[in-house]
């Protein structure tokens, strides 16, 4: 989590090693929006693993770019094993997305590769294992660069982080509101921030290691699911004790 003040500073200093990302539109920035639809089971089995920071855990998520309803959509299961992230996607036309593909497999679907194929199918299988169904629809917008010389690096910074509760599988949201996660009450920091990724496939190129020694950047763990999930429960009602567990509705 990085203070506002902060990311003039840290543009300037990656500038000799990243480019932006040109998947963005125009701009002063390279910033597009991100719109995810997660889905759980019934007795939020997904949102619990992440509760009980569980070692091994995962995520379903329903995911697009945009908001014009044009960009395909993207089937994610994201996975985290013994604090490394492994992702796998499948890419579906916009105009051949509905929620029945989703909850059985579609065989008239054709993909890219066997491994797309074989991803879906294990989203699928997942989806009817825990009856998972829409939960919460969480919206951002994302500043990206992605590294110059190095096989692959990234570093985002997300803003304007927002959700509504999901009710149907709909991506795009017919609903006009959405309520703000960018509160120091949601993100648990003592100042409201941008949250700054950085991702590699291998060790950390070295603008990396010095970018997070220069900035005094300490790593953290924040689930934009988990963090919706929990605003809302207490908008409902719910009360948490000091360690954060949840002590009931009161």
């Amino acid at each position: 989590m990085v203070h506002r003040s902060q990311v003039p500073a840290i543009r300037e200093f990656i500038r000799p090693f990243c480019a932006p990302d040109d998947n963005a539109p125009p701009g002063e920035f390279p910033e597009y929006i991100v719109t995810t639809l997660q889905i759980d089971s019934p007795g939020l089995a997904l949102y619990k693993m992440k509760d009980d920071d569980a070692l091994n855990r995962f995520k379903l998520r329903i995911r697009t770019y945009g908001t014009d309803g044009r960009c395909p959509i993207f089937l994610e299961i994201k996975r985290k094993i013994k604090g490394v992230i492994v992702k796998g996607r499948v890419t579906i036309p916009a105009n051949r997305y509905h929620g029945d593909m989703i909850r059985k497999l579609d065989p008239t679907l054709r993909f890219k590769s066997l491994k797309e194929e074989s991803n879906y199918i294990q989203f699928v299988r997942l989806t009817q294992e825990l009856d998972a169904e829409p939960k919460a629809i969480i919206r951002y917008h994302r500043e990206s660069y992605l590294g110059r010389n190095d096989a692959y690096s990234r570093l985002t910074f997300d803003r304007k982080l927002c959700y509504q509760p999901a009710r149907s599988w709909d991506v795009i949201p017919k609903h006009p509101r959405w309520y703000a996660m960018d509160s120091t009450m949601a993100q648990g920091w003592p100042f409201s921030g941008l949250i700054l990724e950085l991702k590699t496939f291998g060790d950390a190129p070295n603008w990396m290691v010095e970018l997070t020694e220069r900035f005094s950047l300490s790593r953290i763990g924040f689930c934009k699911y988990y963090t919706a999930m929990r605003l809302e429960s207490l908008f409902m009602g719910m009360a948490y004790a000091e360690d954060g567990k949840s002590t009931g509705f009161l």
